[in-house]
C-alpha cells in the first residue's frame, strides 16, 4: 500500500504518534552529545515511555481497536520474558509448488522479480551503507562486495528454507555503522543477539515500532548527508536521482526506487544526445527494470 494521506483525516493528534516524537528528539539529542550507546538507549527510554502511556491512557492496537492506537505491537509488559521459539515451519519449503499452481510462465516471473528486487536492494543498501561507514574507495565502489553479494544469496536462500523472508541486508544496519561499527565482528555479534533473541519474543514483542522508527529517523538523516555528492546542477542527473531518493519510500522498494533512476538516467542521455556515453550495461539494467515493472501486469493477464 501506498501512503495517500498523512494520518486519520489529515491527522495525526495521537499517543503512539507523540511517543515517536519524543523518540526522535531523545535519540537526536544522544547522537547530538555522542552518547556511546545513544539510539539503543533512546529505543529502550521509549519503549519505557510508551509502555507508561499504555499503562496510563490504555491506546490499545490500532488494528480493529483504535485508528489512532499502536501499530504491530502493543507496549505492554509481558508476562514472561523467555519462551521457547516454534520451528515448526523450518524446512517446510515446496521447491516447484509456485510452477505447478500458476503456471510456467507466471511463476518464472515472480522469480525473476524475487531475484532482481534482492539483488538490487542489496547492491543499493550496500553502496549507501559502505559509503555511510568510509569503506568505499575513490570511485565509489565496495571493495569485497562480491563475496558479500555471495553471503546475500546464500542468506536469501536460508531464509527460504527456515520459511522466513529473505535474510538479506537490511539499511536498518546503518544504526550500528552511526555507533562505530566497522567490522565484521559488529556482524557476528548481532547474528549472536538474534539467536539469543529467539528466546526473549516475549520481551522485545513490548517495543513498538514507535519506538524503534526514531533511530531510523536519525539514521537517515545521517544518511541523507550523501546526496552531497550528486551533481544537481546537471538535470539529466539530478531527475534520475530526485526520483530514486522519493520512489523508494513512496513505493516501500529500494529496487524500486533504483529502477526508476536507472531507467531515467537512460532515458534522459539518450535525450540528450548522449547515448553513446551511456555504458551498455546500464542499457541492458534499464530494459530489465522495464521488465520488472510489466510484471505484475503481465502475471495478470496470464492468469
Amino acid at each position: 500500500h501506498v501512503p495517500v494521506g498523512l494520518g486519520i483525516d489529515g491527522s495525526i493528534a495521537s499517543w503512539p504518534t507523540a511517543v515517536f516524537v519524543f523518540g526522535v528528539l531523545l535519540m537526536g539529542v544522544l547522537v547530538v552529545r555522542r552518547v556511546p550507546g545513544g539510539l539503543l538507549i533512546g529505543i529502550v527510554a521509549t519503549t519505557v515511555v510508551a509502555a507508561i502511556v499504555e499503562a496510563v491512557a490504555g491506546v490499545g492496537p490500532s488494528q480493529g481497536t483504535d485508528p489512532k492506537g499502536w501499530n504491530l505491537s502493543t507496549p505492554e509488559v509481558p508476562e514472561k520474558v523467555a519462551g521457547v521459539p516454534d520451528l515448526s515451519l523450518v524446512g517446510n519449503v515446496d521447491l516447484f509448488g509456485a510452477f505447478t499452481r500458476i503456471g510456467v510462465i507466471a511463476a518464472t516471473l515472480l522469480v525473476f522479480t524475487l531475484v532482481l528486487a534482492n539483488f538490487f536492494d542489496a547492491m543499493g543498501t550496500m553502496t549507501g551503507l559502505g559509503k555511510e561507514a568510509g569503506l568505499t574507495d575513490k570511485a565509489g565502489n565496495l571493495p569485497g562486495i562480491g563475496r558479500a553479494l555471495v553471503v546475500e544469496g546464500t542468506g536469501a536462500i536460508a531464509g527460504g528454507v527456515g520459511s522466513a523472508s529473505s535474510n538479506t541486508v537490511f539499511v536498518e544496519s546503518a544504526s550500528g555503522i552511526a555507533e562505530g561499527a566497522r567490522t565484521g565482528l559488529a556482524n557476528v555479534v548481532t547474528g549472536v543477539l538474534f539467536l539469543a533473541a529467539m528466546f526473549l519474543t516475549p520481551l522485545y514483542e513490548m517495543v513498538p515500532v514507535e519506538a524503534a522508527a526514531p533511530a531510523l529517523v536519525v539514521v537517515g538523516a545521517l544518511m541523507i548527508g550523501q546526496v552531497r555528492d550528486i551533481d544537481f546542477t546537471q538535470f539529466a542527473i539530478a531527475l534520475p536521482a530526485f526520483l530514486t531518493i522519493v520512489v523508494m519510500p513512496f513505493t516501500y522498494s529500494i529496487a524500486n526506487g533504483i529502477g526508476v533512476g536507472f531507467i531515467t538516467w537512460v532515458v534522459l542521455h539518450a535525450a540528450a544526445g548522449k547515448a553513446r556515453s551511456v555504458h551498455p550495461l546500464l542499457w541492458v539494467v534499464a530494459g530489465l527494470f522495464v521488465a520488472y515493472f510489466a510484471v505484475d501486469p503481465i502475471t495478470e493477464l496470464l492468469t
